[in-house]
């Protein structure tokens, strides 16, 4: 049996009903660049995963 991977991130949008677009003019980013993190291509680098914490709430461990 296959694991799927699921990416935190994009769940979290989802809860919060945020879309790419719009973390990507919060975070001044390309939306590609969000697009690149919630598809496992890309991962922030740790400055921007705090601040992820911080804008969608989560806890950064």
């Amino acid at each position: 049996m296959e694991r799927k991977k699921i990416n935190r991130l994009k769940v979290v949008l989802a809860e919060k009903g945020m879309t790419n677009k719009q973390l990507a003019e919060i975070l001044d980013k390309d939306p590609a660049v969000i697009s690149k993190w919630v598809t496992n291509i890309a991962q922030p680098n740790i400055e921007m995963f705090i601040l992820l914490a911080k804008i969608l709430g989560g806890k950064s461990r």
